[in-house]
């Protein structure tokens, strides 16, 4: 795992000590090695975390036997050997290393781009060909590794965080807030792709690469999930639970290549304790655990964890996080994200990947299991809203809700939309208790206000509400929050973490399942919890669905309440004249006076906008 940064510049825009500064910035994604490529118009950058071939040999960038081609990468491919097989098999040669990168660099200057086709693991590179001058960038399939591009038609910088970029002080001075992103920040609590919070700065599109040449920026789309929709398939139960069982060991038996200590995170619930027993089933010695607990009873589910950990007999490590040490880290979440990120959550996962370094070098997570099994409650909402009867008189339920408790003032704003061609992104939004399209009209001054536009018409076979509910989240919840959050929680510690369960061949079967084995009737996530039950007793997991959270509507009640009040101050609101703020006062007054304590997160994410603005000027 790694950070690599660099550029293509014909107007010679950047120097050899724009891309030292750029790269060097993300040191923390790579301690152990750096390494550099400047050639006039063309410069790759790379910080180095060792996991496979940790010899100074696999250090990047890295060249290709025949000179002509020069890599950089971040990421890791699992399925490398089988790769370096085919290409001594069409072309002998000697390898000078053990890694995986120099096999895919040979593989690229045999087979050209699409080689990105054989690929089975998390990565974003760049390869420079020497010859024809054209520089070629590549993200995965899922989007599990970064790359943000910058280009201002003429010039073209990439890294794998923004602050690499922003290092730069030409494109500092060139870029300006992309008041678009800020829109969708409200609605969602993340940017999603292609935007980032700067103009002139984008997500670059998982499941593509890019040739950047004289004429400019070429993109191509070598995996889409849409794609591989192509009906119900493994009908029968048993046949199916036989192929995800044999897919998930695959996976883990892979993602468990490496160099260096490796654990896993366990929170107890059903995906991490999956990934984990079969990780143990497949290994020798005890496999390292980690899991954090709140002080807070109602948060802490670390004793589940134990729990687990015990039955499997993994060496568990765990780590009780009080209100303190969470907070200790706020100031960290605007300088570990570089723009507007409002998942709470990755405080914690900041805590337990922090523990995690203590002993290992990667982890494994269990990110993708909700999404690809219809694990949330978003899904269930999906099919209600569907109902012709609510469809027709969504408007005079939520005004009946609105009248009522708190739990039904909740539910209300699920029935208060005004396009259903938009539904996907507002049950996600009022699920989560994020701003919904309307009120976003009303809170930003006009000149910042834009309409939101995201793809929900995904693919032209049928699909159920709850299945396209599901392809949504994979799109753009999953790729755009929960992967950018533990890529950064865990990288700002020099930790490696790999999802198993977003292997593309997982991704690409669940998607082709019939509803009623991923969701049957109340049981969420049926065909993985049957498959988790082959390793783990079902006892150990009677018990709600609670999530890897923290009280943050509590402490935005006490010990945060002075976030609201500088952040949201009239001063700072008039400071920065994006917020309404007759609306803004409004809010704080339901929230603090009246009760609507659900309205916690509509809060947190005026805070973590305005501490953004406040931080960048």
């Amino acid at each position: 795992m790694c950070g690599i940064a660099g550029f293509y510049s014909l107007q010679n825009s950047f120097s050899n000590d724009d891309l030292i500064a750029m790269t060097d910035v993300m040191v923390h994604r790579g301690p152990d090695a750096s390494g550099y490529f400047c050639q006039g118009f063309i410069g790759l950058g790379h910080r180095r975390l060792s996991i496979i071939d940790v010899s100074a040999s696999a250090n990047q960038p890295m060249f290709s036997h025949d000179n002509n081609f020069v890599m950089v990468f971040n990421g890791e491919i699992y399925n490398f050997q089988e790769i370096k097989n085919e290409l001594l098999r069409e072309k002998p040669m000697v390898f000078k290393t053990t890694s995986d990168t120099e096999v895919i660099l040979e593989a690229f200057a045999l087979w050209g781009p699409e080689f990105v086709q054989k690929l089975n693991g998390m990565f974003a590179m760049a390869i420079f060909n020497k010859t024809t001058g054209s520089l070629f960038l590549f993200r995965d399939r899922i989007g599990i590794k970064p790359i943000y591009l910058f280009s201002d038609g003429n010039n073209f910088a990439f890294a794998s965080e923004l602050k690499a970029l922003i290092k730069n002080k030409s494109i500092r001075s060139s870029v300006g807030l992309n008041y678009t992103a800020i829109n969708e920040f409200l609605h969602l609590g993340y940017i999603p792709e292609p935007h980032s919070v700067f103009d002139k700065i984008s997500k670059f599109p998982a499941g593509h690469y890019a040739e950047i040449n004289k004429s400019g920026i070429h993109f191509k789309c070598y995996w889409k999930i849409e794609d591989k929709i192509a009906g119900k398939q493994f009908l029968d139960e048993q046949q199916a639970k036989a192929k995800l069982k044999e897919l998930l060991v695959s996976s883990v038996n892979y993602r468990l290549i490496c160099d260096v200590p490796f654990g896993t995170f366990l929170s107890g619930g059903i995906d991490s304790s999956l990934v984990t027993a079969i990780a143990q089933s497949v290994t020798d010695k005890p496999v390292n655990t980690f899991s954090i607990g709140f002080t807070e009873s109602k948060y802490n589910e670390s004793k589940y964890a134990k729990a687990i950990a015990g039955y499997l007999g993994t060496t568990h490590h765990e780590f009780t996080v009080t209100e303190q040490d969470a907070m200790e880290l706020l100031p960290q979440l605007t300088d570990v994200y570089d723009e507007p990120f409002a998942d709470s959550s990755a405080l914690p996962t900041m805590l337990v990947s922090k523990l995690a370094r203590q002993h290992v070098t990667m982890t494994l997570s269990g990110d993708g299991g909700d999404e690809l099994f219809m694990g949330y409650g978003a899904y269930t909402w999906a099919k209600r809203l569907n109902n012709q009867l609510f469809k027709a008189f969504h408007q005079p339920i939520y005004a009946g809700l609105s009248v009522l408790g708190n739990k039904y003032q909740r539910a209300a704003h699920l029935f208060d939309y005004h396009n259903y061609g938009d539904i996907k992104s507002h049950i996600f939004s009022q699920e989560q208790n994020m701003f919904k399209r309307g009120e976003i009209r009303h809170l930003l001054t006009p000149d910042i206000f834009s309409e939101i536009v995201l793809d929900e018409h995904f693919t032209a076979n049928k699909l159920s509400p709850a299945e396209a509910q599901s392809l949504f989240d994979l799109k753009y919840y999953l790729k755009d929050d929960l992967l950018v959050k533990v890529d950064r929680a865990s990288m700002v510690w020099s930790l490696e973490t790999r999802v198993p369960l977003l292997d593309y061949r997982i991704v690409e079967f669940a998607m082709n399942l019939p509803e009623y084995l991923r969701k049957r009737n109340d049981t969420a996530k049926y065909l993985l919890k049957e498959v988790l039950y082959d390793y783990i007793p079902k006892t150990y997991f009677n018990r709600p669905k609670w999530g890897f959270s923290i009280p943050l509507q509590k402490w935005l009640l006490t010990d945060l309440k002075y976030l609201i009040d500088d952040n949201l101050s009239d001063a700072m609101l008039n400071k920065h004249k994006m917020l309404n703020k007759e609306m803004v006062a409004d809010l704080k007054d339901r929230f603090f006076n009246k009760g609507q304590h659900y309205l916690y997160n509509r809060l947190w994410l005026l805070v973590v906008l305005t501490k953004f603005l406040e931080k960048n000027g």
